[in-house]
Order: C-alpha cells, then sequence, then structure tokens
C-alpha cells in the first residue's frame, strides 16, 4: 500500500549513527513508524516520544500524506548546565506516497502514550466484489 521514496535510507542512518549529529530532523530515522493492514484499514503508526499534540501537522495533498512534528526543548533553569544531549530537538518530517486503493478522504488521527497512529481505509472499488455473468444458464456470480 506504500511507496518507498528513499533509497538511500540505510545509508543516511549508518552516517547518521556514526557522526552522532542531531538537530533538525529530515531522516526516516528520525520518525520510526510501522505499516500494515488491519481488516479494511490501512495503518501507520510514527513513534514521537516528546511530542505534543500541538506540534504535530498531517498533511494530504492527493496521494502525497505529509506528518510534521517538532520536539522543542524542555524549560531549563538558568542555574542548569547540560552534561548530555543526545535527544533530537527541532522540526521533522515524513512525506508517504499512498496507494490509489486507500481512500485518503476519511483519514483518522489517534495519538497515545509517544505513538501516532493513523487509520486509513480500503476504498470501496478497491475491495473484492462479486460480478455476475448473463448466459445461457441465466445469471451466475463469480468472484471478481
Amino acid at each position: 500500500m506504500l511507496m518507498r521514496t528513499d533509497p538511500f535510507r540505510e545509508v543516511d542512518r549508518i552516517v547518521q549513527q556514526l557522526s552522532g549529529s542531531s538537530g533538525t530532523w529530515s531522516k526516516p530515522s528520525a520518525m520510526p513508524m510501522d505499516a500494515y493492514r488491519e481488516g479494511d484499514d490501512y495503518v501507520i503508526a510514527f513513534d514521537l516520544p516528546g511530542v505534543s499534540t500541538e506540534a504535530i501537522d498531517i498533511d494530504v495533498e492527493r496521494n502525497m500524506l505529509t506528518v510534521k512534528a517538532e520536539r522543542r526543548p524542555a524549560a531549563k533553569a538558568d542555574s542548569v548546565k547540560v552534561e548530555l544531549s543526545e535527544r533530537p530537538l527541532g522540526v521533522f518530517s515524513r512525506q508517504i506516497v499512498l496507494a490509489d486503493t486507500l481512500d485518503t478522504e476519511r483519514i483518522q488521527a489517534d495519538y497515545d502514550a509517544g505513538v501516532l497512529t493513523l487509520r486509513i481505509p480500503i476504498a470501496e472499488r478497491a475491495k473484492p466484489r462479486k460480478i455476475s455473468i448473463r448466459g445461457e444458464a441465466g445469471p451466475k456470480q463469480i468472484s471478481g
């Protein structure tokens, strides 16, 4: 149901790990996701720990799904000296091309425990249906 658009994803992940880079998130590994079919829905779950619902933006234009989120720094007193900071901060996004078989008009989004879950119904036109055949013996049903 999804079409992967980043052929260099694994190379980017390795370079990011080796360089220890942080800052603006634009790599898919910064917003890991799972995608699977559950009944008549296609489900995409994104890990967004430490991000408030107000800092998440979801857009669909034609078949392009865009999820943007911002992890803001926690307010710290002037007396706090940061010794180690490995959690990336900033704005990050992920774009996914959705198949034509999904009903992008009825996407549902839920956010719980740092996981954004999108449920996208399978379009009626993409579901299997019976087709009747007219012939000498009368109407017959076959699977289509």
